[in-house]
């Protein structure tokens, strides 16, 4: 009797996990917004993920290569997920300028929270963000 509730516990317990681990799943497209020298930028970021290694790509910026207006989507580089929470890098040039993103961020169900440092050449720049998934239409 006692391995059956045992038995039982684990197997709840183990439930609880997995409905936590989907609940806190980062796949999908998300939605946010930074504030950059005064502006607001717009950015989609589509997210997948494939046991914990994180892939996916990021829209937005103000333009040229890799993101905003009439720009392109950038993947995401050394995507990490652990416990409902995310790390990626994104590079991108604009002129000589290389310009590295890394993201680190906390999932909660259909909300992610976290911050932005970026690199660009001798400028360090910290923002934080909040981001909504999109639902997903039938």
């Amino acid at each position: 009797m006692r391995a059956l509730i045992a038995a039982g516990l684990v197997f709840g317990l183990v439930g609880l996990t997995t409905a936590q681990d989907k609940k806190n799943d980062p796949t999908g497209t998300w939605k946010y917004s930074v504030e950059r020298n005064g502006q607001k930028v717009e950015s989609t970021l589509t997210l997948k993920l494939d046991g914990d290694k994180l892939t996916g790509t990021v829209a937005g910026g103000r333009g040229g290569k890799g993101g905003g207006k009439g720009g392109m989507d950038t993947k995401i580089e050394d995507g990490k997920y652990k416990d409902g929470e995310i790390s990626f890098t994104v590079t991108r040039e604009r002129g000589e300028t290389k310009i590295v993103s890394t993201y680190k961020a906390k999932i909660d169900g259909d909300a992610m929270k976290g911050t932005v440092e970026m690199k660009a050449g001798e400028k360090d720049t910290k923002t934080e963000f909040e981001a909504k998934r999109e639902k997903v239409k039938d």
